[in-house]
């Protein structure tokens, strides 16, 4: 790669780990919910103005919709907001790699070879290690609706192959179109219909902060630059470098938020790398191509 073409790659992943922070911060003053459902109607409005449907079918891009973004964030959020720290969260929504590849073992035929399963059975592991060590305000609830944030990311990356190969951007900005409606209905039935009023009168910079950066240079910058290096550049050379996100969200969480960096999270952290490391590179180059393309 050329060397802007990396610094581009890294750029994208610090964004993409440092939005967990953001994440944090965002959920001091927004209900969880509402925040998802906000996120996505401003990455979608106006980018679907601009950008062409993606060619494949309607019905697919709904579920991808409604599994990748309405699901997996509405999880993720109400996740943390139940004590969740960012780093940790960063970390455990990676086990969405090894959950894929179950369901695609499970319900698309394909087989998992060893180095699939000794990645798996060390992240695995490292998810074994924060469930242990959970105190405090880092509940196991959280925790859950975090993993099953992962699994509706995995479910999305099944629907994602069989869409094949379209505009990431355009993919996103579509998909986005789908997530508010379920997650505003969603809130008003949990978080109730006085958020609305109470986010209005009370929400600051710092809420308003978090809800520009988690959609424009997270979703719509990020994903614009990525498809890029996607276009120049091989999946399987592009993709190594998101190994670094769970490595920003800690170090920044622990930086910006003082989350302590325990030596368990530490012990964690280095499981669930070390087995998506050994997931990654031990793919064929066409295998890493289809994953990371679909």
């Amino acid at each position: 790669m050329k060397g802007r073409d990396i610094l581009l790659a890294l750029l994208v992943v610090s964004v993409w780990g440092f939005n967990f922070v953001v994440i944090k911060i965002g959920l001091q003053e927004l209900p969880p919910i509402l925040f998802a459902a906000l996120r996505f109607a401003l990455a979608a409005f106006p980018a679907i103005l601009f950008l062409k449907r993606p060619r494949t079918s309607m019905k697919l891009v709904v579920l991808f919709g409604l599994f990748m973004f309405a699901l997996q964030f509405g999880l993720l959020f109400a996740g943390m907001h139940l004590g969740i720290p960012a780093g940790l969260a960063s970390l455990v929504l990676q086990v969405h790699v090894f959950i894929t590849i179950a369901l695609a073992v499970a319900f698309l035929g394909e087989t998992a070879s060893p180095a699939q399963i000794a990645g798996a059975t060390l992240a695995t592991a490292g998810l074994g290690l924060v469930a242990f060590n959970l105190t405090g305000s880092t509940t196991l609830t959280g925790l859950g609706l975090v993993v099953l944030a992962a699994c509706s990311w995995a479910i999305a990356n099944l629907f994602t192959k069989r869409i094949g190969t379209v505009d990431l951007l355009s993919l996103v900005a579509w998909g986005s179109l789908v997530a508010p409606l379920p997650l505003l209905l969603l809130s008003a039935f949990v978080e109730g219909l006085d958020v609305y009023r109470q986010v209005y009168e009370t929400v600051s910079w710092r809420g308003l902060f978090a809800l520009f950066y988690i959609v424009y240079p997270t979703t719509l910058l990020g994903f614009s630059v990525w498809s890029g290096l996607l276009a120049r550049y091989p999946a399987a050379t592009v993709a190594p470098f998101t190994l670094l996100v769970p490595i920003v969200g800690m170090l920044s969480a622990a930086l910006v938020l003082g989350e302590p960096l325990e030596p368990w999270k530490l012990g964690a952290a280095a499981l669930v790398v070390s087995g998506l490391c050994v997931n990654l590179f031990s793919w064929p180059s066409s295998a890493r191509l289809r994953r990371t393309g679909g």
